[in-house]
């Protein structure tokens, strides 16, 4: 069924707005099958795609305050503290106080969250694979341009139409 509206939406017979609706709602589409991939591929380790991210990010910013996991991710304040809590209660995370400051708290990865996150990689790589193997370099590098630009512009104020008020 959504695969007719889509195509429908996609042919230009309903007009610009049509258009405009329909490569949004493919993009949804393209987002909810990766990710449901990714979920089931992850399911085992105890992790969803959000979890996995952070894992991730973990390693990069090294130990770093759930204040700033927010700020980078651009998650909710509410969704990250139940996200971390299932981290913690996983034992892929531990908060540990910070350094520099007593009164606040990083979040670290674990043994186990670090073998948890290289189990992931394996499972997410073969799954990416699968999604994205078949294009060339040179694709992969044009779509993710398209993306960002993409991305980008979609955060852009949005400017005032012409003669109304």
């Amino acid at each position: 069924m959504l695969q007719d509206l889509l195509e429908r939406f996609l042919t230009g017979d309903g007009g610009p707005a049509a258009d405009h609706v329909g490569l949004g709602m493919l993009l949804a589409e393209v987002h909810n099958q990766s990710r449901e991939r990714l979920n089931q591929a992850l399911r085992p380790l105890g992790i969803n795609v959000r979890g996995f991210a952070v894992l991730l990010a973990l390693p990069m910013y090294g130990p770093v305050s759930q204040r700033e996991l927010i700020d980078r991710m651009r998650i909710d304040k509410s969704a990250m503290v139940r996200l971390i809590d299932e981290l913690e209660d996983g034992g892929l995370v531990s908060r540990e106080r910070a350094p520099q400051d007593r009164r606040a708290y990083c979040v670290v990865l674990t043994p186990h969250g670090e073998e948890t996150l290289a189990k992931a990689r394996r499972a997410t790589e073969q799954v990416g694979e699968h999604i994205f193997g078949w294009l060339t370099e040179a694709d992969r590098r044009h779509l993710v341009d398209l993306l960002r630009n993409l991305a980008e512009h979609a955060a852009l104020p949005r400017p005032e139409a012409s003669g109304s008020r």
